[in-house]
């Protein structure tokens, strides 16, 4: 089993829209190491931290987990989709999703300088300098103090 972060503005769509939906296709990655985690190392069962980018402050909202295995994300061939993607073909495709579903909310928002100020959190790539990717891998030892954190 893996474990990952994924991100999502709040705006567009937050912890709340997925524990109302229940469960949705992770569409829009338009990032090739993003993809690539999705596509290559995401497996049915993999726990995830849902983090609200470009919140204020930015913050982990909750965990979900991943329910389906990748498969090929329709929006790349939708020409009214902020993510059409005109070189990808149905035959080909470029950008591949997989389904995540709700787990729990955060019952506190763990922000950003709280994660970076953590010692036990260091290494996390979501709080190295630069790192933007809105999928990212996360060791187990981080998920399990960062799951206890949020309780």
């Amino acid at each position: 089993m893996n474990h990952w972060i994924i991100k999502s503005e709040a705006s567009v769509y937050s912890i709340d829209d997925l524990q109302k939906d229940k469960q949705t296709p992770w569409t829009g990655v338009r990032n090739y190491q993003a993809r690539n985690f999705m596509r290559d190392k995401m497996m049915v069962g993999d726990k995830v931290i849902f983090y609200h980018s470009n919140d204020n402050p930015p913050h982990i909202a909750g965990f979900v987990k991943v329910v389906s295995m990748p498969y090929s994300d329709v929006t790349q061939f939708d020409k009214n989709s902020h993510y059409f993607d005109p070189k990808s073909t149905k035959e080909n495709p470029r950008w591949f999703l997989v389904d995540m579903a709700f787990v729990k909310k955060s019952k506190r928002k763990i922000g950003l300088d709280e994660l970076k100020n953590d010692k036990k959190l260091e290494g996390l790539m979501l709080i190295k300098k630069g790192q933007r990717l809105s999928v990212q891998p996360v060791s187990k030892e981080h998920f399990d103090y960062i799951e206890k954190l949020c309780l």
